[in-house]
């Protein structure tokens, strides 16, 4: 961008309907923000931002620049910036006002998902899932983690997706590390193996994992994988309209409790994913927001044990009036797939 404004008022540069536009500017003068900062983001997009600059938003005007300090009235006190704001960024905008996150005004509107951006949501997770349906096709034995990943970020990329926001594949000990990147380790018969893939749709995310045996799984493996099913299972039963977050977390973990794995298991049992991959609401305890239809949540209960291995199933499912719908035909096999290959 060269030029200091790129986009024209409100519902014209950014095509943001004005429903949404007036959500966000009641929600600001409820914060007493005066203006939003917005670098290319899922908040950028969420209001329509589509080029490389600035998206501003004030009482009076909604539009894409390279120079905010254009738009962002000269009385401003407190302005809401991107929290994936760069410190150069940041500093650059040169404004006589409180910095606060943006956060606080545009996470609230983005929990409940419209149509469409289900319908993206779904999309993205067609394709995760379709991948993961060819898995047993592909040659593992004697593979290195990375090599694998990939081929399986190859192949998403086939399915139509975007872009890759993450494709994990881990063997063996590795897979009781929750953060995990691949890596060279070889998978050889006998191991344990987690495999994850997040990809973008159309703006919208979405993210898919899986937990096989290659070749025989280890001692005692296929059975807490059964926990982690059953965990799943009674996370969906728990998702509908007025349930607490927090209540599908509790679900979980009472069913990881209960089987003795309890102090292995992840903190969380899943969270929001839209145009984020990571957004709220958060199913874990201490998070309170009631579930509402048209929320898209990422189920994915989680037991780690330490230098042995872990099992972590995930999958989309939108809240709707009576429940867990899922987003994806291929939900959570009934029994652990082995790899003969």
């Amino acid at each position: 961008m060269t030029g200091g404004r790129t986009g024209g008022p409100a519902g014209d540069g950014t095509g943001v309907g004005g429903g949404r536009l007036g959500a966000v500017r009641a929600a600001m003068a409820e914060a007493g923000v005066d203006a939003l900062v917005l670098r290319p983001s899922p908040d950028f997009r969420f209001l329509g931002g589509t080029g490389q600059g600035f998206l501003v938003v004030t009482p009076a005007a909604c539009e894409e620049t390279d120079d905010p300090g254009l738009i962002v009235p000269a009385g401003a006190r407190r302005v809401g910036v991107d929290p994936e704001m760069r410190v150069r960024e940041l500093f650059g905008l040169s404004l006589e006002a409180e910095l606060v996150p943006a956060t606080a005004v545009l996470a609230p509107l983005r929990l409940r998902k419209e149509p469409d951006e289900v319908g993206a949501v779904a999309r993205a997770a067609l394709a995760a899932d379709a991948v993961l349906a060819g898995v047993r096709e592909l040659a593992w034995f004697g593979a290195t983690e990375r090599a694998m990943a990939r081929r399986l970020a190859a192949l998403l990329l086939e399915s139509g997706c975007e872009e890759i926001l993450s494709v994990r594949v881990a063997a063996g000990e590795h897979t009781a590390r929750p953060a995990h990147r691949p890596g060279e380790r070889v998978i050889n018969p006998g191991d344990a193996l987690l495999v994850s893939l997040c990809g973008r749709w159309e703006g919208h995310c979405a993210e898919v994992a899986r937990v096989f045996a290659v070749a025989e799984p280890p001692e005692d493996f296929e059975a807490m994988h059964s926990v982690v099913l059953a965990a799943h299972a009674a996370a969906q039963r728990s998702v509908r309209p007025g349930v607490p977050a927090s209540q599908v977390a509790a679900a979980v973990r009472e069913v990881i409790d209960g089987s003795g794995y309890g102090r292995f298991a992840a903190p969380q049992a899943g969270r929001g994913v839209g145009r984020g991959h990571r957004e709220g609401p958060w199913l874990r305890a201490g998070d309170d927001t009631p579930l509402e239809a048209g929320m898209t949540l990422c189920v994915e209960p989680a037991i780690y044990v330490p230098e042995l291995f872990g099992a972590r199933v995930a999958d989309v499912v939108v809240c709707g009036p009576g429940g867990a719908s899922p987003l994806h035909p291929g939900m959570v096999p009934v029994t652990l797939w082995v790899l003969d290959r």
